[in-house]
């Protein structure tokens, strides 16, 4: 027990005393004392001298231990570092866990993976290190905007905490054979050879109210629409933001900037061609059945769900009398993952101006920390530099269906996983916010979104938003909700 305690207090001594992702402001020391004290505790933690005979505690995505892609990381990375006795395992704990709060009383992985905005909370706490990240293997094809999600400036002096491993962002989900026979004559105005529906908002808000009334029991696109994360995009394609100053300017939210209120409209149409489970988060949950069953025609998930998507069609061709490798392949030939259609830029799906635009979408970029508590941490960086190469991206890529963030690997991928690398690059992804005043936009957003979603299906008398002037008025509301929480709570 003393032994344990002891580490404990080495941990906690060696957190403190490294200048790490936060900043100190009970610091006094010059910035030059300063800077020298950070490069000389950060070169002695991570010294290139591995650490031997050690055990790494490796928190990952519930996703890459389920599809068994974890395993097989982990399996690959003790056999190269075996003659070190270095063994990477499971940390057996929930993917959600509270580093802040565990980490100092020794209860916390030593490598975690986590969405930017989530690790980077934890750096202005300092508990994550900053990586040399100019020594890993991945550094120069990393793209810089993945990157910028985990550098922090202080005192003049910026930091890496984390290091990118996928592109995470809305995708479209669809079933190819659900699509109507005749979709080539009646579908494809451009003789593209790509379905009207899939390429833009408008044809997708047509066919899915024609789906319904064909069958009360059919739908086309549904998606929940309370969903921040994922009904924000529709804001940000008409000019609306987070925060301002390319997400630094907490005090400047901007939810209701440039023309958002037309993005609101969008959502409000569409939610008029589902039922009230777009409401909550009922469809969020039941969409890869649904998908599977032929309930739903299309919906909007991220590149890392594609294997569980992939997964429910197998077993639902199986359980018509497919034998298990017909119904791999029929699952495979007909789940369609692709970027999201193009919006009318009049913001009016019933009267769609001929000119579009892209559609914009909130994104952000999963990676890797080390923990300040670790007692091994290069062990921990070639574990990380091991998980980033281009061989484990390359399978992560093949096994659950994600965007790498290495653009040799984005690129060996090809289809649609180098578009959505291009969408990054290009702005088309906007990435969630690293500051914690990020965790405030969640409930004024939702409140929001879900009483427009209500609006769908209240009489005109009741609804809330009757026009695009008051969604507008709405928007602005919630940028103010967010501004006095973070500024009360502050």
């Amino acid at each position: 027990m003393k032994k344990k305690i002891s580490l404990i207090l080495v941990a906690g001594m060696v957190a403190a005393s490294l200048a790490g992702c936060g900043s100190d402001k009970n610091n006094d020391k010059t910035t030059t004392e300063k800077e020298g004290q950070k490069s000389s505790v950060a070169s002695s933690l991570f010294s290139g001298e591995l650490e031997k005979n050690v055990t790494i505690q490796v928190l990952e995505n519930d996703t890459a231990i389920s599809k068994g892609y974890f395993q097989e990381l982990i399996d690959a990375f003790n056999e190269k570092y075996a003659e070190y006795g270095i063994t990477a395992v499971d940390a057996n704990m929930n993917q959600y866990l509270d580093l802040a709060n565990d980490g100092p009383y020794g209860y916390g992985p030593d490598v975690l993976y986590q969405a930017n905005d989530v690790i980077m909370r934890y750096a202005e706490g300092k508990h994550i290190l900053p990586i040399p990240v100019d020594s890993l293997d991945c550094y120069s094809v990393v793209a810089d905007k993945a990157w910028e999600a985990y550098k922090v400036n202080i005192d003049g002096q910026e930091y890496t905490c984390g290091v990118p491993v996928n592109v995470q962002s809305p995708m479209l989900y669809y079933r190819a054979d659900l699509l109507p026979a005749d979709w080539k004559t009646n579908w494809d105005k451009d003789n593209n050879d790509v379905p009207d529906m899939v390429e833009n908002w408008s044809d997708m808000y047509k066919y899915s109210k024609s789906v319904h009334e064909a069958d009360s029991s059919k739908y086309g696109y549904m998606k929940s629409i309370y969903d921040v994360y994922f009904s924000s995009g529709f804001l940000f394609s008409y000019g609306g933001y987070v925060f301002g100053n390319n997400n630094t300017d907490v005090s400047d939210i901007g939810f209701a900037a440039g023309e958002a209120e037309k993005g609101a409209n969008v959502l409000y149409q569409l939610a008029t061609a589902m039922n009230e489970d777009c409401i909550d988060d009922t469809i969020t949950t039941n969409a890869y059945s649904k998908l599977a069953d032929g309930t739903y025609f299309a919906t909007i998930s991220t590149s890392d769900t594609y294997s569980t998507f992939l997964g429910e069609l197998e077993l639902a061709y199986e359980n018509q009398g497919k034998s298990k490798e017909e119904a791999q392949k029929m699952a495979e030939e007909n789940l369609v993952m692709t970027v999201l259609p193009k919006l009318p830029a009049n913001g009016d799906l019933e009267a769609p101006s001929a000119e579009t635009i892209d559609s914009k979408m909130m994104g952000g970029i999963n990676g890797y920390a080390i923990s300040s508590y670790t007692k091994c941490p290069n062990a921990c960086l070639a574990f990380v530099d091991f998980a980033t190469s281009f061989e484990m991206e390359k399978k992560r890529n093949e096994m659950l269906g994600i965007t790498p963030a290495r653009s040799d690997a984005a690129v060996e991928s090809g289809g649609v996983t180098e578009e959505v690398f291009k969408n990054l690059e290009n702005g088309n992804i906007v990435l969630m916010p690293s500051v914690k005043e990020t965790s405030q936009i969640w409930t004024p957003g939702q409140t929001f979104f879900t009483d427009l979603a209500k609006d769908a299906f209240r009489s005109d008398g009741e609804k809330k938003y009757k026009d695009q002037a008051s969604m507008k008025k709405g928007l602005e509301d919630v940028s103010k909700q967010i501004h006095d929480a973070i500024f009360t709570l502050d």
